[in-house]
């Protein structure tokens, strides 16, 4: 289906569901340690469904264990027996939202949240300096491009230093300026990345193994950089993936990649890093 339907057309659309619609009562588990694969569907569903009665939890572990582990389970016979058998009404104390706030691999903290995506949001825009590399707080006086060979291992990585405790929670975008030598097109994978104050990147549980991933991760073929405008929002990019922009060799374009939703508190003296690359950054899962 894919080989025959590369882009959105009728036959994807009449698979599409209207999240909207879903107004039975509804317990969204999600995990930041899906990125790739079910944390923003769940995330999107959530955010959609019309629910009197709707309750989202996501956590940054290994997605079975953290099913299985007898508390959680109980989590569910509760909104089961509730809803199902109607017996009792144990949400009653539930909170709307339950957030895991990650510092690293199984090391976070709980909070409690009244809707998602979080409403006292500051969204911040951060610059990228290719001269030096870096991430800053304000524009960039000078010009500068950074390259990489999008065959190989090669990539390029943008860090920023924290000053003060930071939590990023929610949604973040990469806007980039991109340029080819050659070909018509581009592959880019960005990884959002913790270094600890000695620079190594911390890990974090990735799906339902590893425990070696990312805060986060996003990609985009360049060609499909075209957004809906109707859904986009200045922190969360959407594409309209109905029809290709091919890249001529030595014309800069714009492309704006979603980051898939995370939460991570960052440490003063700790960084954030953005990596940038031509093929998958976390590949051999």
């Amino acid at each position: 289906s894919m080989i025959d339907h590369p882009l959105i057309d009728e036959y994807w659309q009449s698979k599409a569901q209207d999240l909207a619609d879903i107004e039975c009562p509804a317990f969204f588990v999600a995990s930041w340690s899906d990125q790739g694969l079910h944390t923003r569907g769940t995330l999107e569903a959530y955010k959609a469904a019309r629910s009197a009665h709707k309750f989202l939890l996501v956590h940054g572990q290994k997605k079975w264990a953290h099913y299985y582990d007898p508390q959680n389970v109980e989590l569910l016979r509760q909104f089961f027996d509730e809803y199902l058998r109607g017996e009792g009404h144990s949400t009653r104390d539930w909170p709307k939202v339950r957030l895991e706030i990650r510092e690293r691999a199984h090391v976070g903290h709980w909070r409690d949240e009244d809707e998602w995506p979080i409403a006292r949001t500051v969204y911040t825009p951060l610059y990228l300096d290719a001269v030096n590399m870096s991430l800053t707080e304000g524009p960039v006086q000078s010009n500068g491009e950074a390259r990489y060979d999008p065959l190989t291992e090669d990539s390029a990585c943008f860090d920023m230093l924290f000053q003060a405790d930071t939590e990023l929670t929610g949604h973040m975008k990469l806007k980039l300026w991109v340029e080819i030598e050659q070909g018509e097109d581009m592959d880019l994978f960005v990884a959002i990345q913790k270094l600890d104050g000695d620079g190594k990147v911390v890990p974090f549980i990735f799906y339902a193994t590893c425990d070696d991933g990312p805060v986060a991760l996003g990609w985009l073929r360049a060609s499909h950089r075209e957004l809906d405008l109707e859904k986009s929002t200045p922190w969360q990019p959407v594409h309209l993936h109905t029809f290709e922009d091919r890249l001529t060799p030595g014309t800069p374009v714009a492309v704006e990649i979603e980051i898939w939703p995370s939460s991570t508190l960052f440490r003063a003296g700790e960084s954030l890093r953005g990596q940038i690359k031509g093929q998958d950054i976390y590949g051999d899962i």
